[in-house]
C-alpha cells in the first residue's frame, strides 16, 4: 500500500461531540443526515452512550457521547450543554435537507449558493447543534 492510499483509508481527525441524549442523537446522525454508525459503546446509565464512531459518506467521521455516560462529569461531558458546529461535504445538498427535516432539524440558513462557488445549507439538530452541509470541499493545499 503506497503513502497516498493509505492516506485516504485513514482518517486523521475525528471532531468529538457531546450530546445529552445520546441516542437520539445517533438516530438523527444516522437517519437524518446519512452517518453511518461503525461502533458504539454504551454508558453508565441505560441508554447513554460513552463512546460511538460514525463515519461520513463523503469521507471523515465523528466521534460521539452522551453527558450521562459517565459516573463523573467532565469537560468532556460539559460540552452537551454547548452549541457545537459542523461541516459536512455533500455533493448534492438538495437531496438531503428534506431527509434532513423529516428527522426534525430546523433550518437556519436554507439552500443557497455562495460566491466562492459552494451550494449548501444549515441546520439545528433537536440540541441546537448547527450542522452545514455545502459542496465546498476546502481550498487545495499547495
Amino acid at each position: 500500500m503506497n503513502s497516498m492510499t493509505e492516506q485516504k483509508a485513514v482518517i486523521g481527525v475525528w471532531p468529538g461531540l457531546h450530546y445529552r441524549d445520546g441516542q437520539a442523537a445517533l438516530k438523527f446522525l444516522t437517519e437524518g443526515l446519512g452517518f453511518t454508525l461503525i461502533a458504539s459503546y454504551p454508558g453508565v446509565t441505560e441508554g447513554s452512550v460513552a463512546h460511538s464512531e460514525l463515519t461520513w459518506p463523503f469521507g471523515g467521521g465523528i466521534m460521539m457521547g452522551s453527558a450521562d455516560a459517565k459516573s463523573e462529569p467532565d469537560e468532556f461531558t460539559a460540552l452537551a450543554d454547548r452549541t457545537q458546529s459542523i461541516y459536512l461535504v455533500h455533493d448534492d445538498p438538495d437531496s438531503l435537507i428534506g431527509r434532513v427535516i423529516g428527522a426534525g432539524a430546523v433550518v437556519v440558513r436554507g439552500l443557497k449558493d455562495e460566491d466562492y462557488g459552494s451550494r449548501g445549507f444549515t441546520v439545528k439538530d433537536h440540541e441546537g447543534n448547527l450542522w452545514s452541509v455545502g459542496t465546498y470541499r476546502g481550498e487545495v493545499a499547495q
